[in-house]
């Protein structure tokens, strides 16, 4: 008979793994997600993944990467608890000394950090109840063999060396249930985590001031009303979210203050109450992440209301030597945004509101950098607290050391939203076929916008009527006579000063993706 313990071992600790997790994270949702093994691993991996491998990671789950990142820790560690439930098979005490050394890790990751004795429940919870699922399941499966299902013997009572009560469907099913509780309670934490986070940001809305200066109204002509074609401006909701955060922080609106510091003559503080009675100013900003992709949704475009930062600066002086501001965020990220670009007539805001509403949690709240014309790892700084004054030679940011740009401008770009990719699409009433989409240039704007048919000739596009040039413009081109079958739309953008979108295809690594984007569609 094969000797089936190795495989029944192995498949012990990958499930007393997934119950580990599981209990941990069904405990924390009495304590705090914060406290949930997998975020505290996960936020102790983001820093040390290689930069190559976090914009995979964007460039194929988007705004989806966090998620990815905890079913891949799952795996993983399922994967890590098979290997150590294999050992047991010869060496029973160090596999439960390697299964319990795995999961308290996260309660010294979480002690190293500040975190209280008490956080370390969820973990110490989901370590017992591990541990007993992978004895429950090694008493299974502690016979020298299984029995096949082709036996000669009919006595099922006796399916590991003659021991009574043990069979392989006793064994599978047990695995099987503790899999599935296991998962299911990781799932309910994480919907939990999330359920809780969105209660915190609505029960720490802040009560905002009206706009010294409101943005104006949005004019006629700014929106084409297309189907399909994303709207001008992006709701909350829809706003894409690419930080390095597991969970938002949660800060209290009451105690937040910005402590203004470094290469300046007179160091300012300033707290949430101070800053609503400052004559707070309404501006349209499109933002974008330089992970986007060529045609990617990671930009996105709202009203913002907060205060000059170049005003806040002005009252702490900036050394003349100083070329460059590092914003700190609640959690420890920062960015470098040269200071320039803070300082001058554009609408840099420490903002406060976001679509008529306080920030949401998930994009800063209380406060955050919106910064038009850069990319939003050097400028757009959530949850910000700090600004210190100083020099590129002299400090990094967090993504400056991992080797992107230091500046990060935004680069002309568009893509095509309508049709989508693989759409049918049948001619109008005026036999023509309408294609749609966005472009975006932020503080120099977008003046043209060029569209082709397969590899035919260029045509002007309709444009939209322009809210700012820190904002995004919708396009239309419609396209007569086409004949049935597949074709490709492909777009290009020129900007204000005159420079052509870039049409060589490179990775965003280190400072945005460039080419031209297309689509395939069908003509009926």
């Amino acid at each position: 008979m094969t000797d089936r313990r190795p495989l029944l071992f192995t498949l012990a600790g990958g499930v007393a793994t997934l119950v580990y997790f599981g209990a941990a994270e069904f405990i924390a949702g009495a304590f705090s997600a914060t406290t949930a093994p997998l975020l505290i691993l996960g936020q102790a991996i983001i820093p040390l993944t290689p930069t190559a491998m976090i914009k995979a990671a964007i460039s194929v789950f988007g705004t989806n990467d966090k998620l990815a990142l905890i079913i891949t820790l799952v795996i993983v560690g399922a994967a890590v608890g098979g290997v150590i439930g294999r050992i047991g098979l010869r060496r029973r005490t160090l596999s439960f000394v390697l299964l319990i050394g795995l999961g308290i890790l996260p309660v010294f990751l979480l002690l190293s950090t500040g975190g209280a004795l008490l956080d370390s429940i969820p973990a110490l919870g989901g370590v017992a109840l591990g541990c007993a699922a992978y004895m429950g399941l090694i008493s299974l499966g502690d016979g020298r063999e299984l029995r096949s299902e082709d036996s000669a013997s009919t006595d099922r009572s006796a399916d590991f060396d003659g021991r009574p009560g043990t069979d392989r469907r006793a064994f599978f099913g047990l695995a099987a249930g503790l899999s599935a509780v296991g998962i299911a309670a990781i799932a309910a934490g994480q919907s939990a985590s999330i359920l809780a986070r969105n209660a915190a940001g609505a029960v720490t809305k802040l009560v905002l001031p009206r706009p010294a200066a409101s943005a104006p109204e949005i004019p006629a002509g700014a929106d084409l009303d297309i189907d399909g074609l994303a709207p001008i401006m992006t709701p909350n909701d829809d706003f894409y979210r690419i930080d390095t955060a597991l969970i938002p922080p949660s800060v209290d609106a009451s105690s937040w203050s910005l402590h203004i510091h470094g290469m300046v003559e007179d160091e300012v503080t300033i707290t949430m109450a101070e800053l609503l009675d400052l004559p707070l100013e309404e501006h349209r900003v499109s933002l974008t992440c330089v992970s986007n992709q060529v045609g990617g949704d990671l930009v996105g475009n709202a009203t913002w209301l907060g205060y000059p930062v170049r005003d806040l600066l002005k009252r702490a002086k900036p050394s003349a030597d100083a070329d460059m501001v590092l914003s700190t965020s609640d959690d420890g990220f920062t960015a470098s945004t040269p200071l320039e670009v803070l300082t001058d007539d554009r609408a840099s805001l420490l903002a406060v509101g976001m679509n008529g509403e306080p920030l949401p949690r998930d994009h800063g709240f209380p406060a955050r950098l919106v910064v038009p014309g850069l990319y939003g790892f050097v400028s757009a700084t959530k949850w910000v607290t700090e600004l210190e004054v100083t020099r590129f030679t002299d400090k990094e940011a967090y993504w400056t050391k991992r080797g992107w740009a230091t500046h990060g401008p935004v680069l002309v770009a568009s893509r095509v939203d309508v049709p989508r990719a693989g759409d049918h699409a049948s001619p109008n009433k005026d036999g023509q076929i309408i294609t749609a989409g966005m472009a975006w240039a932020q503080h120099v704007g977008i003046a043209e916008v060029q569209v082709r048919i397969d590899n035919g000739d260029w045509h002007t596009a309709e444009l939209s009527k322009e809210l700012t040039t820190d904002t995004w413009r919708q396009w239309r081109c419609p396209f007569n006579n086409l004949e049935p079958g597949t074709h490709t739309v492909t777009v290009r953008a020129v900007d204000a000063d005159g420079n052509v979108q870039i049409s060589e295809r490179r990775p965003a690594i280190p400072g945005s993706a460039t080419g031209l984007h297309d689509r395939q569609f069908v003509v009926d």
